[in-house]
């Protein structure tokens, strides 16, 4: 029904900068949250920053300050800036989105497949 894909990961010093996108296509409605989740190595995986609908924003503390989650409605595109990078951001990172589909009643999640992200010291 519904396709998520993220991209823009890599490898990057500590201090750098990358931006994460994540693009949701298919038989979509509507868009309600859309977030990013990391998992680390032998870590469980944690919400990184969410968007509303509405453009309300929240961020996981070790992120608050480096991080900026941003949503592009008419492209069903959301963004994850990530500035001053840490080696402790290194991770799996994943986009989750809430949709509405069409002729469907209900809300539905979907996942991305996942994009690595690795900060060197």
């Amino acid at each position: 029904q519904v396709q998520v894909v993220e991209s823009g990961g890599g490898l990057v010093q500590a201090g750098g900068s990358l931006r994460l996108s994540c693009v949701a296509s298919g038989r979509i409605a509507g868009i309600n949250d859309m977030e990013w989740y990391r998992q680390a190595p032998g870590k469980q995986r944690e919400l990184v920053a969410r968007v509303s609908s509405g453009g309300s924003t929240n961020y996981a503390d070790s992120v608050k300050g480096r991080f900026t989650i941003s949503r592009d409605n008419a492209k069903n595109t959301v963004y994850l800036q990530m500035n001053s990078l840490k080696p402790e951001d290194t991770a799996v990172y994943y986009c989750r989105i809430v949709v509405e589909i069409t002729s469907l009643v209900g809300q539905y999640q979907y996942w991305g497949q996942g994009t690595q992200v690795t900060v060197s010291s």
